[in-house]
Order: C-alpha cells, then structure tokens, then sequence
C-alpha cells in the first residue's frame, strides 16, 4: 500500500468493522471474526463458531461509512478493575475485537511505573520513596490519578519489566490494525519525597479520598504553573514518547474526583495552559484528551464560569473531552457543547466491573444521534468507558454498531438478530427472551441511575437495605423460562451456556432479595418460626445453588481471576501480594472495607465463602436477637461481618480456575425449585 503513515489509521480502520458487519449478515452465523465481537471484552463470554465452509460470498457491494472520526474505547479505572492482570494473548484477543468493531482511540496505559521510576530517580528520589508511592497492581489506577498511594504495594521490580514489554507489544498491535493509542501524560500527582526534595515547590497535600484516611490517601499535588511540574511533566513525556512512539493524543485528568484549590476562572485557565504546555514541549502536535467525569461528579464547583475556564486554557480544537457518562448524564447540552471544545460521547454503563443484568438501551440508541442534531455540536467521535468490563455482551456490541448508523436501530428487529447470531439458531423462544430482556432489565430509564448492582445479595446485610429495581420481575422471569425451555439442545454452545447461567444467576439475585424481605419482615414482627425459614432456604440452599452453578461455568469463576493474578508472580511473595490485591479489590476495597463492595462480582467460590458467609452470619444473628429478646445492632453486626470478610481476603484457600458440574443439570435442578417460588412472589 502506497499511502502515507499519517493516513494509514484513517485507511486501516473501516476495514475491519467491514469485515465484522459482512460477518453479522451471512444467515444465521456467527462467523470467526462476529464471534470477536460477541467476545466483547471478557475471555469471550462465550464463542459460537458454526462457520460455513466455504464462506458466503458477498453479493452486490457491502459499504459502511461511520460519521465519526474518533471511536474511543476503554477508561482509566478499566486498567485495575478487568485489564490488571491480562497477559498477552488475552490483550492480543482484546485488541482484535477493537479493529473488528471500528475502534481507533484505545487507552494504552501500560508500563508507565516503570517510566516513572527512572523519571523520579534521576530527580534524585530513592527506591524507599518511590516504593511509598506505588500502589499494588490492583490500585494503580487510583494512584495514577492521586487519589492513593501505597495501599497494596509495593510494585516488585519484576513488575515494571513485565509491564514494559506487554505495552511494546500492545502499542505495535494497535498501530498495526490502525489504531491511534493514547498514552499518559502528567497531572501533578507527585510522591511526598518531593517535598523534602524540592522543598520551595509549591505542593498542596490533598484531603482524604472516598473514606480513606491519610495512610493511603491525602495525594500530594504540585501545583500546574510551578516550573517544576514544566520539569517533571516534559522529563515524562519525553520518555513516553522514545519508548514507545506517538500518535500525538495523551490523556491526563487533573482533578479526578478531587476539588480544585481555587475556584477562580483565572488559575482554572491557568492550570490548563500549564497542563497543555507540558506535552506541547515536548510533542508540538499534541492533543489533550480529558475525561469530562469532574463535571457531573462535582456540579456544586464545576458551575459554567469554572467549566469554560478550564477548557479554554488549551486551543480550541486541541482538547477532546469524554463526555463519560452521556447515556446518562450528559453534559454537553449544558455547557454548550463544551464551549467549542470537541467532544466524544461515551457510554460508561457499569461501575466496578459487577456483575448484573444492566442496560439504557434506549438511551444508547438515541443520544449520540440528538449530540450530532445539537445546535453548533462539537461532536467528533463515540466512545465506550466502562469502569470494568467482562459483563453484558450485548450492550457493547449494540454501542460499537451505532458509530457506523445513520439513524437508531429499531431495537426489536436489532435484537431478534443478535440471538440469532448469538446462538446459531432461530429458535422463536430466544427471539422471545431477548425482546423481553431489552424491554426490562436492558432498558433502565431511571435517571442518573449507577450500574452499581444493588441488590442486597452482594452487599453487607442490614435491616436498611434498598430492595426496588427499574424493571418488570415477570419479564425476566419470562425470559429465564424460555430459555430453559430450548436449554438441553442449546447448552453444548457456549454462548448459550453463558447467557442460561447469566439469566439464571439474575433470576436467583431477585428472588434473594425477595428472601430478605421475608427474613427482615419476620425479624421486625418478630416471627421466629417464619425467620428460620426463610434463612434457611436463603443459606443452606439458594445461596450454595448459586454457587455450584456459576461454578459450572468459565467466565464466572473466582479461581480464574486469582490464578491470572498468581501466573503474573515470580516469587512466593508476589504471588501473595497478588493474590492480597485480586481479593481485596473485589471485596474489601480498602484495608477496612472503605468502598466496600463497590467492585462486587458474583462468581463461583466467592458466593460460597464471602457473600453466603454474610448472609449466615446476618441470619444467626437475627435468630439469636429473636430468641434472647435482644435487639439487632448494626455497628456490632459490622465489627463481627468484617471478621468473615477480612477471612476472605486472608484465607488463601486454592479455587477452581476451571468449571465444575454440569451445568444443565444444575440450571434444571434450579428452575425446577425456584420458577414456581419466583412466581409465587410476584403476587
């Protein structure tokens, strides 16, 4: 190809969504590179490749065009909460599925501690401060943007070697397919050892973040217009860039989840420029591209005047913001468009990489078409941000089409093809299911809802506990029995295997929530005979149920995620700080349980001896509260429950890395038993 390198990417990258959308229309196949895309994400949460031999041919011209310059993929809190302990087959697959979906504006974010460890050594730090300020594996997002330090650490040299070498390969690959990747830049978040270092910098220490304390938290940030933030910034850069090349677009985020010292629009500006002027020293073409989070999160300080300062301290056109959470909360209408800025708007939908049916799927369907119809839009580009990913296929895929739409998709017609792609077969049951899955669970219209999971059954049991959800109960239910029904000759396909467990597991997650009701009712009416058994049912039954079947089951496995965290270890003692950071990310999420269950995931072994230990301690102490006349205090129940979950994070027992069971047989056993008690409850 004789084309100039500049326009390589701009040539390279329809062609592969080309190739996936001639894939989706041949019959009723899921053809090798449709089967990426179903992988969206995870380690492919399931394939279906009954691929025809030979391949169709193409009849007439298949043409796809895209109105969007920019397809933007991933979020800085992905890199921790799914991507942390990835190998490179696993990034190989991921990046594949990016090409086959049209993505040209990945994050690439590994290997930077290493980068930064000789930036800070030649500013004349030691190993020990550099060691305070790492955060293990399982945080470094939160210590990339100065929310933490320390917590989980230190990095192991070994570490930053890895790391290194899987970002050279994951750039190449990138690039090779057409990508641009977007690596860091500076944002000011300096180890505490530049104090005493540079002790006339100007540093302010932060307040805590997000319940920690001062141990782990309160960053120390130099100050944008200091000539040392200049220094440090331009040393980092220029280190970035011989590494690893440039496509001229970084990334930084200055005040992520944290509130600007000064609310005047002079230093907001201010600060941008410097911010700017860093990476423009050292690469004249750069472009900052900055996650729009601060402004829905912090609205008290984040008002116009505060908003269009900080974004016109940078040239208009050399800032793309993310509009992060625009199926939700977006904020371009209220800032005009970002005051000239260009703008891309993502889809964050999940939070922590829980588990959980979740969807907007109207939302995702019609906003970016009305960001384009806004008046003077400064719409480039859509994106897909979620903090975690490995969960909900569909919606990523029904997200990735709508970059190459000219109108939304009729969203039942859309559907009904996806299960035939999905599954290989047209069987009218599953057509059925589906329709009804996007009509309810996929389709939340609650405003500024957070995919959060909130059901009682992955968060630390109280009297106090939310139990509504957005959708109709007797949809899912519905759709938990057509699938059933097709499930014995469908089973051996995987991504029917995966879909029959996942809307299964949803159908228990409510009917545990119906248990609880039952079981804080009877407590509060003091009904022991009533409390035993629903107790009972919920844990010596539902609960170990649950377990066996996501047990059975690839993509739901505890022993999975720990075994990749280990395989990542040289020494016995990286493999338990691992094993430590994989645990307490998905739990504790702090030392004492501060963002306690934020990352909740239900999988095989974790229900069994984390979440199903709450509940029987909930239930016991229930129980005892009954029949000695006490009444249940929640602070003593929260000292007793953090034994059993701090057990967890320590208890260093081996999991299943592969699954276990039949899983029909199981799903049976659990239809069986449970539809009629779903029914009945809905009454």
């Amino acid at each position: 190809m004789n084309r100039p390198d500049k326009d390589l990417a701009d040539f390279l990258s329809p062609l592969h969504p080309g190739f996936g959308r001639y894939a989706a229309r041949q019959s009723r196949y899921e053809l090798a590179c449709q089967d990426a895309l179903e992988k969206h994400l995870s380690q492919c949460l399931g394939s279906q490749l009954n691929i025809p031999r030979p391949l169709p041919a193409v009849t007439g011209v298949l043409r796809i065009s895209t109105q969007h310059r920019f397809r933007y993929y991933q979020n800085v809190c992905t890199q921790s909460y799914s991507t942390v302990w990835w190998d490179w087959p696993r990034w190989e697959q991921e990046i594949d599925w990016m090409a086959l979906n049209g993505i040209n504006l990945p994050l690439a974010f590994n290997g930077q501690e290493a980068l930064w460890q000789e930036v800070y050594l030649s500013l004349g730090l030691n190993q020990t401060d550099i060691d305070h300020f790492f955060t293990g594996p399982g945080f470094l997002a939160w210590n990339r943007m100065g929310n933490l330090f320390q917590w989980g650490g230190p990095l192991p040299q070994s570490w930053h070697t890895k790391q290194l070498y899987l970002q050279y390969k994951i750039v190449d690959r990138m690039r090779a397919l057409g990508m641009m990747p977007v690596l860091p830049a500076f944002s000011g978040n300096v180890p505490q050892a530049i104090t005493r270092l540079f002790p006339k910098a100007n540093v302010t220490k932060l307040n805590p973040w997000s319940h920690f304390n001062c141990s782990y938290s309160c960053a120390y940030i130099l100050d944008p217009r200091d000539p040392l933030f200049q220094r440090i910034g331009a040393l980092f850069l220029s280190q970035l860039v011989k590494q690893f090349g440039t496509d001229h677009i970084y990334n930084t985020d200055t005040f992520n989840e944290m509130t600007p010292a000064s609310p005047d629009p002079s230093y907001l500006t201010a600060v941008s420029r410097s911010v700017f002027a860093t990476m423009t020293s050292v690469d004249p073409k750069a472009i900052w591209l900055m996650q729009g989070w601060l402004f829905v999160h912090d609205v008290d300080f984040w008002k116009p005047a505060q908003i269009q300062a900080l974004l016109h301290g940078v040239p208009i056109g050399r800032m793309i913001v993310l509009d992060l959470f625009a199926e939700s909360t977006p904020a371009f209408s209220s800032t005009q468009s970002f005051y000239g800025q260009p703008f891309i708007w993502c889809m964050l939908h999940n939070f922590g990489g829980n588990s959980g049916l979740f969807g907007t799927v109207e939302s995702i369907n019609m906003g970016p078409f009305e960001a384009l119809r806004y008046p003077n839009s400064t719409l480039v580009g859509l994106g897909m941000a979620p903090e975690g990913i490995e969960q909900n296929p569909v919606v990523y895929e029904l997200m990735s089409e709508l970059a190459w739409r000219k109108e939304p998709v009729n969203l039942g017609k859309w559907v009904s093809l996806y299960a035939a792609r999905r599954y290989g077969s047209t069987n009218e049951n599953l057509t059925r299911a589906w329709k009804l899955l996007f009509r309810s669970v996929y389709n939340c219209t609650v405003p500024h809802y957070k995919n959060h999971n909130h059901s009682p059954l992955v968060h630390r049991p109280s009297l106090r506990m939310p139990t509504d959800v957005w959708y109709d109960r007797s949809d899912l239910y519905e759709a938990w029995r057509l699938l059933y029904e097709v499930a014995q000759p469908l089973v051996s396909v995987e991504t029917f295997r995966h879909d029959l467990v996942d809307v299964t597991r949803q159908a228990l997650q409510l009917l545990t929530t119906e248990f609880y009701r039952e079981i804080r009712d009877s407590y509060q009416s003091q009904k022991l005979p009533e409390l035993l058994t629903a107790g009972g049912v919920l844990v010596y039954d539902l609960l170990p149920e649950l377990d066996r079947l996501l047990s059975s089951e690839s993509h739901f496995l505890l022993g999975a995620w720990l075994e990749q965290a280990h395989s990542l270890a040289l020494t016995e003692q990286e493999v338990q700080q691992y094993d430590l950071n994989a645990r307490n990310q998905i739990t504790l999420w702090g030392p004492v349980g501060n963002i306690l269950d934020y990352a909740s995931k239900e999988w095989g072994g974790l229900m069994e001896d984390y979440y199903s230990q709450r509940w029987s301690l909930f239930v016991n102490t229930l129980v005892e509260c009954l029949d000695r006349g006490w009444p249940f205090r929640q602070e003593a129940f929260n000292k007793a429950v953090f034994q059993v979950e701090k057990g967890f994070v320590f208890n260093q027992r081996k999991y299943p890395s592969k699954p276990e069971g039949d899983t029909y047989d199981i799903a049976n056993r659990i239809f069986l038993k449970y539809y009629p008690q779903a029914l009945k409850r809905l009454n």
